[in-house]
């Protein structure tokens, strides 16, 4: 079988997360990747692929990806990129699209040019026998022009140090991010998770046409969202009752003063056109599943609560009084108890290994101290396998990371699953004395700075400062 090459030119974000997205997809589509070079950190992977057609499925559903561009040169210099793309046009290979209308799109990693370089870029490839006619606005086949020049922007080299050249192929699901764009969406929260992450999830959930997906902390509905733009057929349940019902105050700032309207995650999936995925959310209590036994989901998503803008909360009593009905009312819930995050994860975990298909994927997101973090924190089951562990950096100190489980065999009594994730509570209380310490060095740094000048300018004018 004939196989082409292709480069994969991403964004530069989220780069862990990058690998397990495209090896998702590819396991969906069922296409083969053989990998020309290792995947690292570089903002490119260079693969073999059986088809076009394939290479424009899996870019279609991408949303680290940019483009994948089928590769005409790969070289260490750019003198030596204009030389083997000479040889090749001689051999034909531009035959093909020389009547074409074209545009030559130039992209400078790590870097920057301003047009008049830009323009010299695109006219250092006059030589190749182009007979259309520029077209910026809809080409008939768009090249792609890159300079790396590394990834320390502290130490760009003078000169770049990989250069390719190549047609474009296809371009990437990312136009998906700014049609779920949090601002013109409908009913959002103050958790709503981003667009890009949210569809980042269902890819690493291998969510697709026809898959039962849940979301046991739904929130407002990202993933829900997400998940059925990809064809699941998406539940969620969530123990704020307000939140539901669209009834919490609203999140936007211009908005607060006006009570909330048809606002619901029904309306969202209305908007997004993907209503016919919805099948609905339930308000209920994630430690006390209500669910029948043979209940099975293909995908369960989650982005349980941290204890910092949403409370981790359970059903409970301090006093453990029991659950009571009184004659001639409803159920009496005793009122709701701290739920810490160890709980949280281990009973998510318990959970999904009895309702969560065989080879079905269970994700979701634990908070981190970056210099506290240990591997041996993350949740374990006999039940699954840990497919990816993807971090996103939230400040100097904080960062939240995507576990990704596949569930490897079906669970019996002497399962076990072990996990030392910190309670809400502790993670609350260091995230805000880390973030008080780090504003009281940051006010002294700046008063010393101020002393500094104020000293400076004394000496300056010969005046002495206490």
């Amino acid at each position: 079988m004939q196989r082409f090459q292709y480069l994969l030119w991403f964004a530069h974000e989220h780069v862990s997360f990058r690998l397990h997205e495209i090896e998702a997809i590819a396991s969906i589509l069922k296409i083969p990747i053989k990998w020309i070079e290792p995947p690292s950190d570089k903002p490119w992977y260079l693969i073999e692929l059986p088809s076009e057609e394939a290479v424009q499925k899996l870019s279609a559903r991408s949303v680290t990806m940019r483009r994948a561009i089928q590769l005409w040169a790969d070289e260490p210099t750019v003198p030596r990129l204009h030389a083997s793309l000479k040889e090749k046009c001689l051999n034909g290979l531009l035959e093909p699209y020389k009547l074409k209308s074209f545009k030559v799109d130039v992209d400078l990693f790590c870097n920057s040019q301003t047009q008049e370089e830009k323009l010299e870029r695109i006219e250092s490839f006059s030589y190749m026998p182009f007979q259309g006619h520029v077209d910026l606005k809809n080409p008939d086949v768009t090249f792609q022009f890159i300079e790396y020049y590394g990834l320390d922007p502290k130490i760009v080299p003078e000169n770049p140090v990989r250069t390719f050249f190549g047609r474009v192929v296809s371009e990437s699901g990312r136009s998906l991010i700014h049609e779920l764009s949090l601002k013109k969406r409908k009913f959002i929260g103050n958790t709503s998770m981003d667009p890009q992450l949210s569809l980042l999830m269902a890819n690493l959930g291998k969510v697709s046409n026809g898959d039962l997906v849940l979301d046991p902390f739904v929130g407002s509905g990202s993933l829900l969202v997400a998940a059925a733009k990809f064809g699941g057929h998406v539940i969620g349940t969530d123990i704020d009752f307000l939140m539901l019902h669209g009834r919490t105050r609203p999140t936007r700032k211009q908005t607060r003063h006006i009570a909330r309207k048809d606002e619901s995650i029904e309306a969202n999936m209305i908007q997004y056109s993907c209503v016919d995925k919805y099948i609905d959310v339930i308000v209920a209590d994630s430690a006390l599943p209500f669910w029948r036994s043979d209940v099975e989901f293909d995908c369960i998503l989650a982005d349980p609560p941290y204890g910092i803008r949403e409370p981790t909360e359970r059903i409970g009593s301090k006093e453990s009084l029991p659950i009571v009905k009184k004659e001639g009312s409803p159920v009496h819930f005793p009122s709701k108890v701290e739920y810490g995050l160890n709980e949280i994860v281990k009973d998510l975990m318990c959970f999904s290994s009895k309702h969560l298909k065989l080879y079905g994927r269970l994700l979701f997101w634990v908070p981190v101290f970056r210099q506290d973090y240990d591997d041996a924190q993350m949740a374990r089951h006999s039940c699954f396998k840990l497919i990816g562990n993807c971090e996103q950096v939230l400040t100097t100190f904080t960062a939240r990371r995507l576990l990704v489980y596949e569930k490897i065999k079906m669970p019996q009594d002497t399962d076990e699953c072990s996990s030392a994730i910190p309670t809400a509570s502790t993670f609350r209380e260091k995230y805000f004395t880390h973030g008080n310490e780090n504003r009281l060095t940051r006010k002294q740094k700046k008063a010393e700075a101020a002393k500094n000048k104020e000293i400076w300018f004394a000496k300056l004018n010969n005046v002495n400062v206490k």
